[in-house]
């Protein structure tokens, strides 16, 4: 039999579910000090996530993506990142977004209904949030091209799900990535679940990494919860986007603990003993059992910073609630610049609404 190719997906994990170092650390990450600032984000992310899921169920938000679970992943990808690169995220990426400079506050604003806060701090070149599935990824690939034909040293990143890499618009991109060798990372945030569709009827591919394979593109799959291994499979995927050595997919192997969205319940379609095991993989508790282990965390550190967190995230919340809600006629403002005759009408009746009210 004569092969004419041969692939194989390579999996990285440092830190085991219980927090035990597998070998050396590798060079995307010093020493255990270093990952401090980190840990403490996530610790911050979770406090941020726990705190607008409470503001959703009293009816001061009008729905919520959770990233509970999600931290390590996301706080690795935007700790990743430089300033001048761009970020297109879906929408729950909080974690990264955070890293680049993003807002609380802007954070509730748009899942408050309020677009405004999708006119987030940071880097003014990174894309908004994107519910559509799978298209922001389009657009990070646009950004890779321009990057090239400017010779800019710059890098895109976007992130899906497991459910948006079966979409067209994630294999557009991956394929434009390898045709052109683009400066792209496209992260898969693998957690189990598209909504109600679990990972093993999403697609037959053995992983989800290996889509890429098909692009010509470089391919891992990592352990989402291990910090230390998300920091590494950025770390290669940067090296050969800045190399010229073209683009990336990275399956980010990791677990919704939340429901989808709060507009979600998941009990009706998973059980709860697959739940309470993924709550052992979890990648606050490996982490912190590392850095206890290396006497660079514990328990008092944590108890104020947790403290400390609750009172941040308190800020944002009093900020977002502060602020003024916008005229009812801002919904249609800022369409077009010559609005058409149908839709000023609807302005005008939206106006006498809200004023009889």
């Amino acid at each position: 039999m004569t092969l004419a190719a041969q692939f194989e997906i390579e999996y990285l994990q440092y830190l085991t579910p219980e927090g035990k170092l597998q070998g050396k650390l590798p060079p995307a990450v010093a020493d255990a000090e270093a990952l401090l600032p980190l840990f403490k984000q996530m610790l911050f992310v979770r406090t941020f996530d726990t705190k607008s899921i409470a503001l959703q169920r009293t009816g001061k938000l009008g729905t919520y993506a959770a990233c509970l679970g999600h931290e390590a992943t996301h706080v690795g990808i935007g700790a990743s990142m430089r300033p001048e690169d761009v970020f297109a995220p879906s929408y729950r990426e909080y974690g990264a977004q955070f890293m680049r400079g993003v807002k609380p506050r802007e954070v509730l604003m748009y899942w408050g209904g309020d677009e405004r806060g999708n006119d987030f701090s940071g880097p003014k070149n990174d894309y908004p949030w994107c519910v559509p599935i799978a298209t922001q990824c389009l657009m990070a690939a646009g950004a890779a091209l321009s990057f090239k034909l400017r010779k800019q040293d710059r890098v895109a990143v976007s992130c899906c799900g497991d459910g948006g890499s079966s979409k067209t618009d994630f294999y557009a991109a991956l394929n434009s990535a390898g045709a052109y060798k683009l400066p792209l990372v496209l992260c898969v945030i693998n957690n189990g679940w598209a909504i109600s569709v679990p990972r093993s009827a999403q697609t037959g591919a053995q992983t989800l990494a290996q889509k890429g394979i098909a692009g010509g593109l470089y391919c891992l799959q990592v352990d989402g919860n291990d910090l230390i291994a998300v920091l590494e499979g950025m770390r290669r995927a940067y090296e050969r986007a800045r190399k010229g050595e073209g683009g990336t997919v990275i399956e980010f192997m990791t677990y919704r603990l939340h429901d989808h969205t709060t507009a979600d319940d998941a009990r009706r379609y998973r059980s709860d003993d697959e739940v309470k095991a993924a709550w052992t993989r979890e990648p606050i508790a490996r982490l912190r059992t590392w850095l206890t282990a290396e006497k660079v965390w514990d328990e008092a550190q944590e108890k104020a910073w947790l403290e400390e967190c609750g009172r941040l995230v308190d800020i944002e919340i009093n900020a977002y609630l502060e602020t003024a809600v916008q005229p009812v006629e801002a919904m249609f403002d800022y369409l077009y610049a010559d609005p058409p005759p149908d839709l000023l009408e609807q302005r005008a009746a939206a106006i006498a609404l809200e004023k009889r009210a």
